[in-house]
Protein backbone atom coordinates (compact mmCIF):
# COMPACT_ATOMS: atom_id res chain seq x y z
CA UNK A 1 0.00 0.00 0.00
CA UNK A 2 1.38 3.13 -1.00
CA UNK A 3 2.15 5.63 2.34
CA UNK A 4 0.67 9.56 2.70
CA UNK A 5 5.02 10.18 2.65
CA UNK A 6 6.09 8.82 -0.60
CA UNK A 7 2.82 10.15 -2.04
CA UNK A 8 3.15 14.18 -1.10
CA UNK A 9 6.85 13.32 -2.31
CA UNK A 10 5.64 12.35 -5.91
CA UNK A 11 2.95 15.21 -6.30
CA UNK A 12 6.28 17.54 -5.13
CA UNK A 13 8.26 16.22 -8.12
CA UNK A 14 5.96 15.64 -10.84
CA UNK A 15 2.88 17.22 -11.14
CA UNK A 16 3.63 20.53 -8.75
CA UNK A 17 6.13 21.04 -11.94
CA UNK A 18 3.71 20.57 -14.16
CA UNK A 19 1.46 22.74 -12.76
CA UNK A 20 3.67 25.53 -12.78
CA UNK A 21 4.29 25.18 -16.36
CA UNK A 22 0.62 24.86 -16.98
CA UNK A 23 0.15 28.56 -14.74
CA UNK A 24 3.17 30.16 -17.04
CA UNK A 25 1.73 29.75 -20.28
CA UNK A 26 -1.58 30.25 -19.56
CA UNK A 27 -1.52 34.37 -19.89
CA UNK A 28 0.65 33.35 -23.30
CA UNK A 29 -2.29 31.48 -24.47
CA UNK A 30 -4.98 33.50 -23.45
CA UNK A 31 -3.13 36.81 -24.49
CA UNK A 32 -2.46 35.94 -27.87
CA UNK A 33 -0.88 38.57 -30.16
CA UNK A 34 -3.83 40.49 -32.07
CA UNK A 35 -1.48 41.92 -34.72
CA UNK A 36 0.42 39.80 -37.07
CA UNK A 37 3.14 41.34 -39.23
CA UNK A 38 2.92 40.45 -42.79
CA UNK A 39 4.77 41.19 -46.10
CA UNK A 40 1.85 42.67 -48.41
CA UNK A 41 2.29 44.63 -51.93
CA UNK A 42 2.23 48.45 -52.00
CA UNK A 43 -0.14 49.53 -55.02
CA UNK A 44 0.77 52.57 -56.83
CA UNK A 45 -0.05 51.21 -60.26
CA UNK A 46 -3.57 50.16 -59.46
CA UNK A 47 -6.21 52.49 -60.70
CA UNK A 48 -9.41 52.56 -58.56
CA UNK A 49 -12.79 53.68 -60.25
CA UNK A 50 -15.73 54.50 -58.32
CA UNK A 51 -19.05 55.62 -60.23
CA UNK A 52 -17.11 56.10 -63.54
CA UNK A 53 -14.65 58.57 -61.97
CA UNK A 54 -10.47 57.65 -61.43
CA UNK A 55 -9.74 58.20 -57.45
CA UNK A 56 -6.62 59.24 -55.51
CA UNK A 57 -6.89 58.84 -51.99
CA UNK A 58 -4.83 61.22 -49.60
CA UNK A 59 -4.41 60.96 -45.62
CA UNK A 60 -5.03 63.84 -42.80
CA UNK A 61 -1.62 65.41 -43.73
CA UNK A 62 -2.89 65.45 -47.38
CA UNK A 63 -0.19 62.66 -48.69
CA UNK A 64 -1.20 60.49 -50.98
CA UNK A 65 -1.90 56.77 -49.97
CA UNK A 66 -1.95 53.87 -52.38
CA UNK A 67 -3.49 50.60 -52.48
CA UNK A 68 -2.05 47.99 -50.85
CA UNK A 69 -2.35 44.10 -52.53
CA UNK A 70 -2.33 41.19 -49.63
CA UNK A 71 -3.54 37.30 -49.97
CA UNK A 72 -5.06 38.14 -53.82
CA UNK A 73 -7.03 41.29 -51.73
CA UNK A 74 -6.55 44.90 -52.55
CA UNK A 75 -7.22 46.90 -49.85
CA UNK A 76 -8.17 50.93 -49.77
CA UNK A 77 -7.43 53.28 -46.96
CA UNK A 78 -10.99 53.80 -44.66
CA UNK A 79 -10.34 57.33 -43.77
CA UNK A 80 -10.76 58.23 -47.26
CA UNK A 81 -13.11 56.04 -48.21
CA UNK A 82 -15.12 58.03 -45.68
CA UNK A 83 -14.72 61.13 -48.06
CA UNK A 84 -16.53 59.32 -50.61
CA UNK A 85 -19.25 57.75 -48.52
CA UNK A 86 -19.74 61.31 -46.82
CA UNK A 87 -19.50 59.57 -43.46
CA UNK A 88 -17.21 61.02 -40.56
CA UNK A 89 -14.07 58.49 -39.51
CA UNK A 90 -13.18 58.78 -35.80
CA UNK A 91 -10.50 56.55 -34.22
CA UNK A 92 -10.81 55.60 -30.21
CA UNK A 93 -7.19 54.57 -29.45
CA UNK A 94 -8.68 52.81 -26.17
CA UNK A 95 -10.58 50.58 -28.18
CA UNK A 96 -9.09 49.96 -31.03
CA UNK A 97 -12.20 51.02 -32.94
CA UNK A 98 -12.85 52.78 -36.34
CA UNK A 99 -16.22 54.63 -36.70
CA UNK A 100 -17.81 55.94 -39.36
CA UNK A 101 -20.94 57.73 -38.96
CA UNK A 102 -22.95 60.81 -39.58
CA UNK A 103 -22.86 63.24 -42.44
CA UNK A 104 -19.59 64.22 -43.13
CA UNK A 105 -18.59 67.90 -41.43
CA UNK A 106 -14.93 67.93 -42.99
CA UNK A 107 -13.81 69.27 -46.22
CA UNK A 108 -12.24 66.49 -48.21
CA UNK A 109 -8.48 66.43 -47.93
CA UNK A 110 -7.22 67.98 -50.66
CA UNK A 111 -3.20 67.02 -51.40
CA UNK A 112 -0.08 66.75 -53.96
CA UNK A 113 -0.27 63.72 -56.17
CA UNK A 114 3.11 61.20 -55.47
CA UNK A 115 4.57 60.46 -58.46
CA UNK A 116 7.48 59.08 -57.22
CA UNK A 117 6.03 55.62 -55.71
CA UNK A 118 6.18 52.51 -57.01
CA UNK A 119 4.72 48.87 -56.62
CA UNK A 120 6.94 47.24 -53.67
CA UNK A 121 6.57 45.00 -51.21
CA UNK A 122 5.88 46.43 -47.62
CA UNK A 123 5.73 45.09 -44.09
CA UNK A 124 1.98 45.51 -42.93
CA UNK A 125 -0.30 44.64 -39.70
CA UNK A 126 -3.19 42.32 -39.54
CA UNK A 127 -5.02 43.97 -36.86
CA UNK A 128 -7.87 40.95 -35.65
CA UNK A 129 -8.39 43.50 -32.51
CA UNK A 130 -9.33 46.03 -34.80
CA UNK A 131 -13.14 46.95 -34.62
CA UNK A 132 -15.24 48.60 -37.38
CA UNK A 133 -18.32 50.16 -36.70
CA UNK A 134 -20.75 51.32 -39.41
CA UNK A 135 -23.99 53.82 -38.81
CA UNK A 136 -24.12 52.54 -35.17
CA UNK A 137 -23.68 48.88 -36.24
CA UNK A 138 -19.98 46.73 -35.73
CA UNK A 139 -19.63 44.79 -39.10
CA UNK A 140 -16.96 42.18 -40.13
CA UNK A 141 -15.80 41.29 -43.71
CA UNK A 142 -15.40 38.08 -45.39
CA UNK A 143 -13.65 37.23 -48.71
CA UNK A 144 -15.55 35.47 -51.59
CA UNK A 145 -14.66 32.03 -50.02
CA UNK A 146 -16.13 32.93 -46.72
CA UNK A 147 -13.15 33.68 -44.85
CA UNK A 148 -12.99 36.35 -42.25
CA UNK A 149 -10.75 38.86 -43.12
CA UNK A 150 -9.38 41.43 -40.79
CA UNK A 151 -8.13 45.37 -41.55
CA UNK A 152 -4.73 45.94 -42.43
CA UNK A 153 -2.59 48.75 -40.76
CA UNK A 154 0.18 50.56 -42.61
CA UNK A 155 1.81 53.48 -42.44
CA UNK A 156 -0.27 54.91 -39.94
CA UNK A 157 -3.55 54.51 -42.05
CA UNK A 158 -6.41 51.46 -41.31
CA UNK A 159 -7.12 49.58 -44.78
CA UNK A 160 -10.00 47.58 -45.92
CA UNK A 161 -10.43 45.07 -48.52
CA UNK A 162 -12.31 46.41 -51.43
CA UNK A 163 -14.81 44.12 -51.23
CA UNK A 164 -15.84 45.16 -47.62
CA UNK A 165 -15.55 48.63 -49.51
CA UNK A 166 -17.80 47.68 -51.88
CA UNK A 167 -20.51 46.60 -48.96
CA UNK A 168 -20.61 49.52 -47.15
CA UNK A 169 -21.13 51.96 -50.07
CA UNK A 170 -23.89 49.59 -51.74
CA UNK A 171 -21.66 48.69 -54.57
CA UNK A 172 -20.64 46.01 -57.10
CA UNK A 173 -16.77 45.57 -57.43
CA UNK A 174 -14.71 44.50 -60.35
CA UNK A 175 -11.19 43.80 -61.13
CA UNK A 176 -9.60 44.25 -64.63
CA UNK A 177 -6.39 42.28 -64.59
CA UNK A 178 -4.85 43.77 -68.15
CA UNK A 179 -5.39 47.15 -66.93
CA UNK A 180 -5.04 46.80 -63.02
CA UNK A 181 -8.43 48.30 -62.09
CA UNK A 182 -10.78 47.94 -59.50
CA UNK A 183 -13.95 49.12 -60.42
CA UNK A 184 -16.95 50.05 -57.77
CA UNK A 185 -20.04 51.10 -59.24
CA UNK A 186 -23.49 50.54 -59.44
CA UNK A 187 -26.21 50.10 -56.32
CA UNK A 188 -27.03 46.66 -54.83
CA UNK A 189 -24.52 44.44 -53.59
CA UNK A 190 -25.21 41.10 -55.31
CA UNK A 191 -21.88 39.56 -54.09
CA UNK A 192 -23.74 38.14 -50.44
CA UNK A 193 -24.43 35.23 -48.84
CA UNK A 194 -28.03 36.51 -47.82
CA UNK A 195 -29.97 39.41 -47.79
CA UNK A 196 -32.86 40.33 -45.52
CA UNK A 197 -35.38 43.31 -45.13
CA UNK A 198 -37.38 44.96 -47.64
CA UNK A 199 -37.42 48.02 -49.80
CA UNK A 200 -38.48 50.80 -48.07
CA UNK A 201 -41.31 53.06 -49.85
CA UNK A 202 -40.39 56.95 -50.90
CA UNK A 203 -39.97 59.11 -47.99
CA UNK A 204 -38.41 56.19 -45.72
CA UNK A 205 -35.18 57.02 -43.89
CA UNK A 206 -33.63 54.02 -43.89
CA UNK A 207 -32.69 51.07 -46.63
CA UNK A 208 -32.45 47.20 -45.79
CA UNK A 209 -30.00 45.44 -43.79
CA UNK A 210 -26.42 44.50 -45.12
CA UNK A 211 -25.06 41.62 -45.82
CA UNK A 212 -23.11 41.77 -42.39
CA UNK A 213 -25.95 43.93 -40.47
CA UNK A 214 -27.04 47.22 -39.77
CA UNK A 215 -29.40 49.44 -41.22
CA UNK A 216 -27.58 51.83 -44.32
CA UNK A 217 -29.13 55.40 -44.23
CA UNK A 218 -30.29 57.32 -47.31
CA UNK A 219 -29.81 60.55 -48.32
CA UNK A 220 -32.09 63.19 -47.36
CA UNK A 221 -33.80 65.41 -50.21
CA UNK A 222 -31.48 68.23 -48.84
CA UNK A 223 -28.10 66.01 -49.29
CA UNK A 224 -29.20 64.73 -52.96
CA UNK A 225 -29.89 68.56 -53.87
CA UNK A 226 -26.69 68.96 -53.30
CA UNK A 227 -24.82 66.17 -54.74
CA UNK A 228 -26.66 67.47 -57.70
CA UNK A 229 -25.56 71.05 -57.46
CA UNK A 230 -22.15 70.10 -56.23
CA UNK A 231 -22.11 68.16 -59.44
CA UNK A 232 -23.13 70.99 -61.76
CA UNK A 233 -20.85 73.52 -60.06
CA UNK A 234 -23.88 76.09 -58.62
CA UNK A 235 -25.29 76.99 -55.46
CA UNK A 236 -28.92 76.87 -54.51
CA UNK A 237 -29.09 80.81 -54.84
CA UNK A 238 -28.23 80.29 -58.23
CA UNK A 239 -30.99 77.84 -59.28
CA UNK A 240 -34.77 77.25 -58.42
CA UNK A 241 -36.17 73.53 -58.29
CA UNK A 242 -39.29 72.15 -59.96
CA UNK A 243 -38.50 68.46 -58.44
CA UNK A 244 -36.74 66.69 -55.73
CA UNK A 245 -38.29 63.90 -55.00
CA UNK A 246 -37.52 59.90 -53.96
CA UNK A 247 -38.33 57.28 -56.20
CA UNK A 248 -37.94 53.49 -56.94
CA UNK A 249 -35.91 52.21 -60.35
CA UNK A 250 -35.36 48.38 -60.29
CA UNK A 251 -36.02 48.24 -56.85
CA UNK A 252 -33.18 50.84 -56.10
CA UNK A 253 -33.90 54.43 -54.62
CA UNK A 254 -33.00 57.12 -56.54
CA UNK A 255 -33.76 61.21 -55.79
CA UNK A 256 -35.40 62.47 -59.15
CA UNK A 257 -34.00 66.24 -59.03
CA UNK A 258 -34.67 68.74 -61.36
CA UNK A 259 -33.89 72.65 -61.42
CA UNK A 260 -33.32 75.92 -64.09
CA UNK A 261 -30.83 78.79 -63.39
CA UNK A 262 -31.67 82.15 -63.98
CA UNK A 263 -31.03 82.22 -68.07
CA UNK A 264 -33.34 79.54 -67.96
CA UNK A 265 -30.95 76.77 -68.32
CA UNK A 266 -32.48 72.90 -67.07
CA UNK A 267 -30.96 70.44 -65.45
CA UNK A 268 -32.25 66.53 -64.39
CA UNK A 269 -30.63 64.47 -62.35
CA UNK A 270 -30.75 61.41 -60.78
CA UNK A 271 -29.14 60.76 -57.68
CA UNK A 272 -28.49 57.09 -55.91
CA UNK A 273 -29.96 57.59 -52.55
CA UNK A 274 -27.48 55.48 -50.98
CA UNK A 275 -24.68 56.79 -52.13
CA UNK A 276 -25.04 59.68 -53.19
CA UNK A 277 -23.80 58.90 -56.96
CA UNK A 278 -24.86 60.90 -59.90
CA UNK A 279 -26.80 57.46 -62.02
CA UNK A 280 -27.64 60.34 -64.67
CA UNK A 281 -27.45 64.01 -65.59
CA UNK A 282 -28.88 65.63 -68.32
CA UNK A 283 -28.60 69.13 -69.57
CA UNK A 284 -30.83 71.68 -71.80
CA UNK A 285 -29.69 74.77 -73.09
CA UNK A 286 -31.96 75.11 -75.90
CA UNK A 287 -32.86 78.12 -75.07
CA UNK A 288 -29.64 80.10 -74.96
CA UNK A 289 -29.50 82.38 -77.64
CA UNK A 290 -26.28 82.69 -79.66
CA UNK A 291 -24.61 86.19 -80.05
CA UNK A 292 -25.70 87.58 -83.91
CA UNK A 293 -21.67 88.20 -84.27
CA UNK A 294 -21.15 84.42 -83.82
CA UNK A 295 -19.25 82.27 -86.43
CA UNK A 296 -19.45 78.37 -86.81
CA UNK A 297 -16.27 76.47 -85.39
CA UNK A 298 -14.70 73.59 -86.82
CA UNK A 299 -15.29 69.69 -85.57
CA UNK A 300 -11.52 70.19 -83.75
CA UNK A 301 -13.21 72.77 -81.82
CA UNK A 302 -16.04 70.74 -81.32
CA UNK A 303 -13.45 68.05 -79.89
CA UNK A 304 -11.98 70.05 -77.32
CA UNK A 305 -14.95 71.42 -76.01
CA UNK A 306 -16.49 67.99 -75.65
CA UNK A 307 -12.78 66.33 -74.26
CA UNK A 308 -12.77 69.67 -71.40
CA UNK A 309 -16.44 68.18 -70.48
CA UNK A 310 -15.35 65.39 -69.50
CA UNK A 311 -11.60 65.76 -67.43
CA UNK A 312 -9.40 63.02 -68.26
CA UNK A 313 -10.81 61.59 -71.48
CA UNK A 314 -8.77 61.12 -74.43
CA UNK A 315 -9.66 61.09 -78.65
CA UNK A 316 -9.62 57.92 -78.57
CA UNK A 317 -12.89 58.10 -76.02
CA UNK A 318 -15.05 59.78 -78.64
CA UNK A 319 -17.24 57.42 -80.01
CA UNK A 320 -19.31 59.49 -81.91
CA UNK A 321 -19.08 62.87 -83.16
CA UNK A 322 -20.92 64.69 -86.26
CA UNK A 323 -22.65 67.71 -87.56
CA UNK A 324 -26.29 67.75 -87.94
CA UNK A 325 -29.03 70.16 -87.18
CA UNK A 326 -31.41 70.55 -84.80
CA UNK A 327 -34.74 73.02 -84.86
CA UNK A 328 -32.92 74.58 -88.02
CA UNK A 329 -29.31 75.40 -86.55
CA UNK A 330 -26.02 73.42 -86.85
CA UNK A 331 -25.09 71.32 -83.85
CA UNK A 332 -22.44 68.34 -82.79
CA UNK A 333 -23.21 65.50 -81.78
CA UNK A 334 -20.84 64.26 -79.60
CA UNK A 335 -21.03 61.00 -77.82
CA UNK A 336 -17.71 59.55 -74.96
CA UNK A 337 -17.01 56.68 -73.41
CA UNK A 338 -14.92 57.32 -70.50
CA UNK A 339 -14.00 55.39 -66.93
CA UNK A 340 -17.54 53.41 -67.10
CA UNK A 341 -19.54 56.24 -67.84
CA UNK A 342 -21.67 57.37 -70.98
CA UNK A 343 -21.41 61.12 -71.84
CA UNK A 344 -23.25 62.59 -74.02
CA UNK A 345 -23.78 66.27 -75.70
CA UNK A 346 -25.13 68.62 -78.40
CA UNK A 347 -22.84 71.72 -78.90
CA UNK A 348 -23.95 74.60 -81.32
CA UNK A 349 -21.38 74.94 -84.07
CA UNK A 350 -22.09 78.69 -84.21
CA UNK A 351 -20.35 79.71 -81.31
CA UNK A 352 -19.25 76.31 -79.09
CA UNK A 353 -22.12 76.43 -76.31
CA UNK A 354 -23.21 73.02 -75.35
CA UNK A 355 -26.90 73.12 -75.47
CA UNK A 356 -27.44 69.78 -74.01
CA UNK A 357 -25.27 67.06 -72.02
CA UNK A 358 -26.07 63.95 -70.73
CA UNK A 359 -24.12 61.64 -68.71
CA UNK A 360 -25.24 57.96 -67.48
CA UNK A 361 -23.08 55.19 -65.69
CA UNK A 362 -22.66 51.63 -68.20
CA UNK A 363 -23.72 49.64 -65.78
CA UNK A 364 -27.04 51.45 -64.80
Amino acid sequence: MMSKTWFKKLTERVFLPVLCVVLLLTPLIGCAQAADTVTARLRPDYTIIIDGAERDFYNAAGQQVHPVAYDGTTYLPVRAIGELMGRNVDWNERTKTVTLSGTRTAAPVAGTADTASKAQDVSVEVRSDFTVIVDGSKRTFTNADGKTVYPLLYSGSTYLPVRAIGELMGKTVTWDAAANTVTLSGGTVTDADSFSGQTPVPGDTTTPAGPTGGARPILTVEEAKAKALENAGLTASQVTFTEAKLERDDGREIYDIEFYTADYKEYDYEIDAKTGAVLEMDYDAESFTPPASSGTITMEKAKEIALAKVPGAKEENIVKLELDRNDGRPVYEIEIIYNAMEYEMEISAADGTILEFESESIYH
